[in-house]
């Protein structure tokens, strides 16, 4: 698949190409102004990048924009390594980290669409093992206690229910979430050679951080895996096949996958500001590592900007990519509806919880210009996107390094939002 084209592209379409001289193979730019952007306020996303990189918060990124389906920005900024000064190229493979779970979300609903599972059901239904679950109660002592203050001290306590799909989707089943799991998960990590299966088989073992159901709080990586796994138990196959056969290869996403990279000259390092200083960082997490076979769902793909861009695409036209069609819209609906509201223990004002992404509940009170409505989410090591259904607008914006990146993505945010002129 292209990226949608539009007739009145044709004759511009060599200045457009001069201004912009590294754009995807596969994406055709429009005149920002026939989609209603203003083509000079655009290039503040470009000013604000440059700026980022002239603090040495970033080496490079890449940044799209696209709106009715038509695109609108796609450009490089910087580096893509510091070390050999290879310029940012636009097919930059990144680590995308909790971007992954947005898909999950969407093959989760692909088989409720199937009619083979169910957002209410519980996880014991697909994995046994799950059944009867304990709570963390931290001992009086252990009352306000963080990491820094060595081992919490606690006693358990059994779940006054089953965990669900649901709770899984919207971080509120307190599985890997908080202080103590976070605790009990390091004494025994996962080994680099141990699979989904063996892996999610130990998870049940371990104690939830609060009761389901009754507050938000962020499951990193254990709760998405447990929905990798149960994918797998619906799907008959693996998680990487399915996410092949049912949502990358219908979109043409052909550069998504697990594990490392085949082509290691477009992989972006990743980076760490130390002493004012960008600093390259060894690449530990065995989720990225040669001989990978662990599918996490939690955050373990490899993207690049163009083929999150025809991901979420394809969920701003409620469900339909590259002339196939992946969900209803009801179910893109139903994925990006506040399914926690902000008044839930754990979430911020204005901004409630769909089916892995963050969704806009109040703009104002959120403090932000995406309008009411929008929807999406980031990874660990610096990518993030979202889609407002209000404007049909689609923004995704691919750069890596650790620590807070909230920041350039404030500003990413901003400056696209500030360049839509026109309804």
């Amino acid at each position: 698949m292209k990226l949608p084209r539009h007739p009145a592209t044709i004759a511009c379409f060599s200045l457009l190409a001069a201004l912009t001289p590294r754009v995807a193979a596969n994406v055709t730019l429009v005149p920002p102004e026939s989609a209603g952007f203003s083509a000079g306020r655009l290039t503040r996303i470009d000013q604000a990048m440059q700026r980022h990189i002239d603090a040495g918060e970033i080496a490079g990124a890449v940044t799209a924009v696209a709106r009715g389906g038509k695109v609108v920005h796609f450009k490089t900024h910087g580096l893509l390594d510091l070390e050999t000064k290879q310029p940012m190229p636009p097919d930059a493979l990144f680590r995308i980290a909790s971007m992954t779970k947005p898909v999950v979300a969407v093959a989760i609903m692909m088989l409720v669409e199937d009619g083979r599972l169910r957002l209410t059901d519980p996880v014991s239904r697909y994995l046994p093992e799950f059944k009867k679950l304990t709570v963390a109660v931290r001992t009086p002592a252990a009352e306000g206690a963080g990491a820094s203050a060595g081992p919490i001290a606690f006693s358990t306590v059994a779940a006054a229910r089953e965990i669900t799909v649901r709770d899984l989707l919207t971080h509120t089943s307190g599985l890997g979430s908080g202080l103590i799991p976070a605790q009990e998960l390091a004494k025994a990590p996962r080994k680099p050679d141990e699979t989904l299966a063996a892996y999610t088989a130990r998870l049940p073992a371990l104690p939830l951080e609060f009761q389901p159901g009754t507050r938000w709080s962020y499951s990193p990586g254990a709760g998405f895996d447990v929905l990798g796994r149960v994918i797998e138990i619906v799907s008959g196959g693996t998680l990487a096949q399915f996410f092949q056969g049912r949502i990358f290869q219908p979109l043409g996403m052909k550069d998504t996958f697990f594990g490392p990279a085949t082509a290691i000259v477009r992989v972006a390092p990743i980076y760490e500001k130390k002493d004012g200083k960008l600093a390259r960082q060894p690449v530990t997490d065995p989720r990225f590592l040669p001989g990978n076979g662990y599918y996490s769902g939690g955050g373990g793909l490899t993207s690049t900007t163009e083929d999150y861009l025809r991901f979420g695409l394809m969920l701003a036209a409620g469900g339909e990519g590259n002339g196939h069609r992946l969900l209803a819209p009801a179910s893109v609906e139903l994925l990006r509806a506040a399914h926690i509201p902000d008044t839930l223990p754990g979430r911020t004002p204005g901004t409630g919880y769909g089916l892995g992404v963050r969704t806009i509940t109040d703009r104002g009170a959120a403090g932000t210009m995406l309008s009411t409505g929008s929807y999406g989410w980031g990874g660990a090591f610096g990518t993030h996107f979202w889609v407002d259904p209000k404007t049909q607008t689609v923004a995704v914006l691919m750069f890596q390094i650790t620590g807070n990146q909230a920041d350039i993505r404030s500003n990413f945010e901003a400056t696209v939002m500030q360049a839509l002129i026109r309804d």
